[in-house]
């Protein structure tokens, strides 16, 4: 007999229900929570939970790069910026650097940030909406 999880099945629908700008910021936000947890792993001295997260965070990063529209000027801007994120993560993971980490999630949540108000502002152009995201 199969346990329902409404949690698991909840977050299997917002995905699969989702547009790519939101599944977008839902990578930004995972990053953001793996890099929080990296950094856990770091002040509690916990070296598998801060690699494990800090490679996951490192592959958001790479899946982001791969959804870049390289025809877009801002792409190869971006494209260098998340290079140089993962560069600052691999040098965090090495040197148990809190403050490279800090560096990665600033970026990330401007990253985000703007991301969420370009939703938005489609939301109102195309709908006439003022919904938050």
């Amino acid at each position: 007999m199969a346990i329902n999880n409404p949690y698991k099945a909840y977050q299997e629908n917002s995905v699969t229900q989702s547009s790519p700008g939101e599944l977008t910021l839902m990578l930004y936000n995972g990053c953001l929570k793996l890099l929080n947890q990296a950094k856990k792993g770091i002040e509690t001295k916990d070296i598998q939970l801060k690699n494990t997260n800090i490679q996951k965070a490192q592959n958001i990063i790479r899946e982001l790069m791969v959804t870049l529209d390289m025809s877009i000027p801002v792409s190869k801007n971006m494209m260098a910026l998340y290079e140089y994120m993962i560069h600052q993560l691999i040098e965090a993971n090495i040197q148990n650097k809190i403050e490279l980490i800090d560096e990665v999630m600033n970026l990330t949540t401007e990253f985000r940030d703007t991301w969420k108000q370009v939703i938005q502002i489609n939301r109102q152009q195309q709908f006439g909406t003022t919904g938050e995201v």
